[in-house]
């Protein structure tokens, strides 16, 4: 219990702390290149990640960094839980936004740090708003923005992975960038395992070899999807 109000702590209290920050940040000249900018707002996001995911204890893993590729690109992820978010903003060495619900916008300060990030936020329930969502991820990514996905729509929480939703993958066939699947593997163990709690648990996460356009765009979207669900898969204990 300690553990999961000292968290819970630093999560807010490290957010409130940021506002003055945040505040600046907004006020970033537009002239700035999107990777100069994107390295001077994700520093922040970054080491607040880096100070959640340490207070739960947890020891991570992480593999296939080499196969990261330059410029902008869509990871895929499968979706464990809550950590998932933090977790990557910590370890991935590249600056990325999320395609979120679109209830997290109701957040305060996280809702803001997001849109400056910047994340997409998803009705999944409406279907014209779920469309014109991947037009503007696919726009962030054509701008040289890299975004994450996690297509099972909901937490698996240890579970087996649920079949991936294609219509997100429509952010790689519009864009035409590299996707790079990651696999999460115990993330749950820092919280939804234990009733809802901060606790250590061991998390590998595993970056698979990018599949470029060039491999992508000859196949249905049906198929990429299920293509990217396999590689995942293999890297779950």
């Amino acid at each position: 219990m300690l553990r999961t109000l000292y968290g819970f702590m630093i999560m807010w209290g490290y957010l409130f702390v940021s506002i003055p920050t945040l505040v600046r940040l907004k006020k970033l000249p537009s002239s700035m290149s999107v990777a100069e900018r994107d390295e001077i707002v994700h520093k922040m996001p970054k080491h607040w990640a880096m100070k959640v995911v340490k207070s739960t204890g947890a020891k991570v893993e992480v593999n296939g960094l080499e196969h990261l590729p330059k410029g902008p690109v869509l990871f895929v992820s499968n979706h464990q839980g809550n950590f998932d978010i933090p977790l990557l903003m910590a370890h991935i060495p590249k600056p990325l936004g999320f395609i979120s619900k679109i209830e997290v916008k109701k957040l305060p300060i996280i809702s803001s740090w997001m849109e400056l990030l910047p994340c997409v936020f998803m009705d999944r329930k409406d279907r014209r708003q779920a469309v014109k969502s991947i037009q503007v991820g696919a726009d962030l990514l054509k701008a040289g923005h890299s975004l994450v996905i996690f297509p099972e729509g909901t937490r698996s929480k240890g579970g087996p992975i649920s079949e991936f939703k294609t219509g997100s993958f429509k952010l790689a066939t519009k864009s035409s960038v590299p996707i790079v699947p990651i696999t999460i593997d115990g993330s749950y163990k820092l919280f939804e395992e234990k009733g809802n709690r901060f606790y250590p648990g061991n998390v590998t996460i595993t970056v698979n070899k990018p599949i470029q356009s060039e491999d992508y765009e000859q196949i249905s979207v049906k198929e990429l999807s299920e293509l990217v669900q396999n590689k995942i898969q293999e890297n779950l204990k």
